[in-house]
């Protein structure tokens, strides 16, 4: 199979209505022509934390949602993805449980990283503990005491707050790691699954010496592995990468489907600054095999996404805008990969629409540049609806990224689709995804710096984007059925 380039939908598989099932009825009900690309369900495993990111299984699906004869119902109508954790699962996962109670006696015990696999003796130099790129303060590792020896055995967590983690890494080298995730893809087929988004795929490379993130040569020998595990099942891989723009070019020219993390915060200031340039330089150079987003369940990426990109100004400028409107930040633990003044901004938690100030004609533009820019575009649910920060869920969860996941119940729905704004995005996606051109030739096209012009030809369907910055008026001007020119408003 190949990926549909229309418009797909990222949600949890509880915010839009309270489960699966309910998903599933609200998207036959007031979204069968919309997100013809597919519908991206956020994990719906069950897992002890990280809402869904620290998953036990991949066979099961958490009760609490449904069952796989819910995912399965709702591919019928849509092309579904699903993640799949490659760097780390459940400290609560039964692998590991195994190896809490045995220790290297455990049968699983090769699937996971004692430190004695990367270091000799498994005491690490404090310059290599430097080099590494943090996900957790100080170091990447959890200390953890064996149940019938009592012996701490000290391993690699990337992620998580607690301590120990409750996502504990797993060894790619090690072929019981590998024969899980080969499983859990068989099984992601067998439910008539089509995407998956490998999680922290860059995480998976620990080398001595290095920053043990994304190392080449040795990440590419894992994803050659596993997209040879995937192609004979059918399923198309995207690889999730927060990393310099540089990589994800070098990962698309490989052929992997990549994401445009470059995009949301460089929208944003291309809006703030009323200048096009940076935007317009970008979009000639930016991969074509990638999927496009502004808004997802864990922020809007400034470091290391942005890095060559927007200097520290251009991004302080963005941050500051962000925060005045109500966001919160998520910050770069890693000293060495903090900016030179020490701006350490790794992502903004904020709806896109409380971003924009709530502003309507700014957020429509923002939407039809997306579109309009090379790769496959996602929306997010909380994006769709037009959603405003949630701080009241902030304060009761204690997770910044908690102000872009409301749940919305069946009544909200009803009351956001009522909403000119999103109404108005309701258009803009259907004409994406019937507009012929856009699986043909892009093309920047010369504006002054006040405009953006954008446009997709294939053969007699030509259609350009035109919106004015200082105004946010947006126009698409498009050849119709019987080459007639026609203009719409968005």
């Amino acid at each position: 199979m190949s990926v549909k380039n229309q418009v797909q939908l990222i949600t949890y598989p509880d915010s839009l209505g309270g489960d699966l099932r309910a998903l599933s009825e609200i998207l036959s009900r007031y979204f069968a022509d919309i997100f013809k690309g597919g519908i991206h369900i956020l994990p719906p495993f069950p897992s002890s934390g990280d809402r869904g990111f620290a998953p036990l299984t991949y066979l099961e699906i958490e009760p609490a949602f449904g069952t796989w004869e819910d995912i399965r119902r709702i591919g019928e109508g849509f092309d579904v993805m699903l993640d799949l954790m490659v760097n780390h699962i459940s400290r609560q996962s039964p692998y590991f449980e195994d190896f809490l109670k045995r220790g290297r006696k455990s049968r699983y015990a090769d699937m996971f990283i004692t430190l004695d696999k990367v270091w000799p003796g498994g005491n690490p130099p404090q310059e290599d503990v430097a080099r590494i790129f943090l996900r957790r303060p100080e170091h990447p590792f959890s200390d953890i005491i064996i149940e019938e020896t009592g012996q701490i055995e000290r391993i690699w967590t990337t992620f998580g707050k607690e301590t120990p983690s409750e996502q504990i890494d797993i060894d790619l080298q090690s072929e019981q790691a590998r024969r899980l995730l080969a499983d859990s893809l068989t099984h992601f087929a067998r439910q008539g699954i089509k995407i998956v988004r490998l999680d922290a795929v860059a995480y998976v490379t620990k080398k001595a010496g290095t920053n043990c993130f994304f190392v080449e040569p040795e990440i590419y020998q894992f994803l050659e592995w596993i997209a040879g595990v995937a192609a004979p099942l059918g399923i198309e891989l995207v690889l999730e990468v927060h990393a310099p723009y540089a990589i994800q070019r070098r990962l698309a020219e490989r052929g992997y489907w990549v994401y445009d993390f470059v995009l949301p915060a460089l929208i944003l200031h291309t809006l703030l600054s009323k200048s096009s340039r940076k935007l317009c330089d970008y979009l000639e150079i930016c991969p074509r095999r990638q999927f496009t987003m502004l808004d997802c369940h864990d922020g809007i990426p400034i470091l290391p996404d942005m890095e060559g990109i927007l200097e520290v100004k251009e991004a302080r400028k963005i941050v500051d805008t962000c925060v005045q409107r109500g966001a919160n930040l998520s910050h770069i633990l890693s000293p060495r990969d903090k900016a030179e003044d020490g701006f350490d901004v790794h992502q903004i938690g904020c709806t896109y629409y409380s971003a924009l100030g709530c502003d309507d004609d700014a957020y429509m533009a923002a939407r039809a540049i997306q579109f309009f820019a090379p790769g496959v575009p996602q929306v997010y649910y909380v994006g769709l609806l037009a959603g405003e920060n949630d701080p009241e869920s902030v304060r009761l969860t204690g997770e910044g990224r908690a102000i872009n996941r409301h749940n919305y119940d069946i009544a909200e729905i009803d009351q956001a689709l009522q909403k000119d704004v999103v109404r108005r995005l309701l258009r803009l996606i259907r004409f994406r995804n019937e507009y012929p051109a856009f699986d043909g030739h892009f093309d920047v096209l010369k504006s002054d710096d006040r405009d953006v012009l954008l446009s997709w030809q294939k053969g007699d369907y030509v259609c350009s984007l035109h919106v004015n910055l200082h105004t946010c008026q947006t126009i698409i001007t498009y050849t119709g059925e019987a080459r007639e020119i026609r203009e719409y408003r968005v």
